[in-house]
């Protein structure tokens, strides 16, 4: 791979200022190499333009290679800050516990949060794009995602040792502490610290209502929303970005999609969704009742792994990328105080 301007596609989207590490030349040459000597050592070559994408909490970069049956193919190469160094070995860690669900990486390198991914197929989004609107085509993936956090459950503690940020459902008053820290020592908080106080006590109060209904944690997505995961083939659907995720209620991940498809169809087709992301929960000992009114808690509850993962910066992040997340997630956990309407 050349390491030079003209071998190069960067973009920053709206991030001018961000800090990355791809900045360094040494660290570069790093990525880099490790990327050039896995894709060797699977008979892959690296043909063409780098399209490098820069952005606070990762660096993502296109690489077109030749060498596969198929002919020309896509590879990308993904760091992640140290707050999401987990991402790479969580990646290999559910190819090897639920593989028919997610990307298997080419190669991860744990210690440096590095993770070499093949292409995954058409996006869902695109998918969505070109047929025509219906939102039933959201049920199936939903429930593949349900099934995949079930089989999950056992694991959870062998994902935490993985450095898995832990969001517990009984914990969550203490991420919620986390965060509001998180904002109050930014510069010029975007949101009164006060308003953020006063709704501990709800936060308990929801917290503790969803633990006793006893559903176990699992792995929560935290930002699953019609561009985080694939549709390579009709029925299957392959989940990946995993920068974002938490050890916690596994209901918690319904918020981002139940809010992308109420944007884009309207609230009166969420029960529906909703009914089918929980058929795989039906037949461990909770009635239909109760599931619901998990779910509904824990919608609510999910602005919190949505707020801690502002946070998720390279070192070196300018004062703005800073202020940014903290503002971002004062307003998400402000979302506390109104219920989703999902039933």
């Amino acid at each position: 791979m050349h390491d030079d301007e003209t071998s190069q596609v960067i973009d920053r989207g709206q991030h001018e200022d961000a800090k990355t590490p791809w900045d360094q030349e040494t660290w570069r040459n790093a990525a880099l190499g490790w990327a050039r000597r896995e894709l060797a050592a699977r008979g892959l070559r690296e043909t063409g333009r780098l399209s490098v994408r820069l952005r606070p909490w990762s660096v993502l970069v296109r690489i077109p290679v030749e060498g596969l049956a198929e002919g020309p193919a896509t590879v990308w190469l993904k760091a992640n800050p140290p707050a999401g160094a987990f991402e790479a070995p969580l990646t290999a860690a559910l190819a090897r516990r639920v593989p028919e669900y997610v990307l298997e990486p080419l190669a991860v390198d744990a210690d440096r949060g590095w993770s070499l991914l093949p292409h995954g197929g058409e996006l869902f989004r695109q998918f969505l794009d070109r047929t025509p609107a219906d939102p039933r085509a959201w049920e199936e993936p939903l429930r593949q995602y349900a099934t995949m956090q079930r089989a999950l459950i056992p694991f959870a503690k062998d994902l935490e040792q993985l450095g898995v940020p832990s969001a517990r459902t009984t914990s969550l008053p203490e991420v919620f502490d986390e965060v509001v820290q998180f904002i109050e020592a930014t510069t010029e908080p975007a949101v009164d610290p006060a308003e953020l106080h006063a709704l501990r006590p709800l936060l308990r109060e929801l917290c503790a209502e969803l633990a006793e209904l006893g559903i176990p944690d699992s792995l929560d997505h935290s930002d699953l929303h019609d561009g985080q995961f694939f549709h390579p083939a009709p029925g299957r659907y392959t989940f990946f970005d995993w920068g974002d995720a938490a050890v916690s209620h596994p209901f918690c991940s319904f918020l981002v999609p139940a809010g992308r498809v109420r944007e884009r169809y309207g609230p009166e087709v969420l029960p529906r969704l909703r009914d089918a992301y929980l058929e795989p929960w039906t037949g461990n000992g909770h009635t239909p009742t109760e599931l619901r009114r998990a779910l509904t808690l824990a919608t609510r509850l999910g602005v919190l792994g949505r707020a801690a993962a502002w946070n998720r910066h390279f070192p070196g992040a300018s004062a703005a990328t800073r202020a940014a997340g903290a503002t971002e997630s004062a307003k998400t956990l402000l979302q506390l105080s109104s219920e989703e309407p999902l039933l």
